[in-house]
């Protein structure tokens, strides 16, 4: 709903969520940076989440976004351990970062430092989830929003 129209405080319950689960020892960027390659996964799996594309007023084009909010929380690394057998006991789908993934440079590099190591083993920084609203509550619980 864009700003003017009549119901423009209109609050938008969604039966779905996006929630980001980032370790709280990581540095601002390294927050950053994991958040953005997390929520790119998340549409690849879920296409039908992201929106139309945007317009201004002189018709330029802009790239589509979600249609809701992403919701992003921090936890230590216990909690993403946790986190990440509930949303696959769950089978929700599920992006994750693990610490190898700062020494790498591309793509291919990072799906195989992930490959060589078991799930339960990973060193997860960040873990992205999206699903029913109250399955992803259930897999972030312990977590607190991010500040």
């Amino acid at each position: 709903m864009a700003l003017g129209d009549s119901n423009e405080n209109a609050t938008v319950r969604f039966d779905t969520k996006i929630g980001v689960l980032l370790r709280d020892d990581l540095h601002t960027w390294q927050r950053l940076n994991v958040t953005a390659f997390l929520v790119s996964g998340v549409h690849t799996a879920e296409p039908e989440i992201t929106g139309d594309v945007y317009r201004d007023a002189d018709d330029t084009v802009y790239l589509p976004m979600f249609r809701q909010p992403v919701l992003v929380f921090e936890g230590g690394k216990e909690t993403l351990t946790t986190a990440r057998g509930r949303a696959l006991s769950r089978r929700l789908p599920v992006a994750v970062f693990t610490s190898d993934l700062f020494a790498t440079g591309h793509d291919e590099a990072n799906r195989a430092a992930v490959r060589a190591v078991p799930g339960d083993a990973l060193d997860l920084v960040g873990l992205a989830v999206y699903g029913p609203r109250n399955a992803v509550d259930k897999v972030l619980k312990g977590a607190r929003m991010h500040p």
